[in-house]
């Protein structure tokens, strides 16, 4: 017996992953005063950081687009279906591993707004992975017909 993820899961993810993207601007201004660290880079350095920031924002969104148009290719087996899930998985993870690993060192500011969307964002980011290893999973078991 095949393993489905619900379509609605993973469209309820990619529309989390589109919402990752339009908040992040506000996020990098309001909580953590971004931009005002960033100007006190070199100009390069500053155009990196920028470039970085809108890769993050870019994929972000593009996976959730992906998600929502694509969502039964998602899991249908092939190769393709393999190394997107992958893929995404491992950003997501990595995600969570770092926000685990680092951030707790760094304080934000303790407003209740700020602290409520931290665990909100948060508890975004492990959906992401475990929806993405899952895909995956699904994919890996399918293509190596386990």
């Amino acid at each position: 017996m095949k393993t489905q993820i619900p379509y609605w899961l993973i469209i309820l993810g990619g529309c989390g992953q589109i919402f990752t993207a339009l908040i992040y601007p506000y996020i990098r201004h309001k909580v953590f005063d971004w931009y005002n660290d960033v100007k006190q880079l070199k100009p390069l350095n500053q155009e990196i950081a920028k470039t970085y920031g809108r890769y993050i924002q870019g994929l972000n969104f593009s996976f959730g687009f992906i998600a929502i148009l694509l969502t039964g290719d998602l899991q249908n087996g092939t190769r393709l279906a393999l190394a997107l899930t992958g893929l995404i998985a491992a950003y997501w993870i990595g995600k969570v591993i770092t926000q685990i690993a680092y951030y707790p060192m760094y304080q934000i500011p303790q407003k209740a707004i700020f602290k409520i969307g931290s665990y909100f964002m948060n508890s975004l980011f492990i959906l992401f992975a475990v929806v993405y290893a899952w895909l995956f999973i699904i994919n890996f078991t399918t293509y190596f017909n386990f």
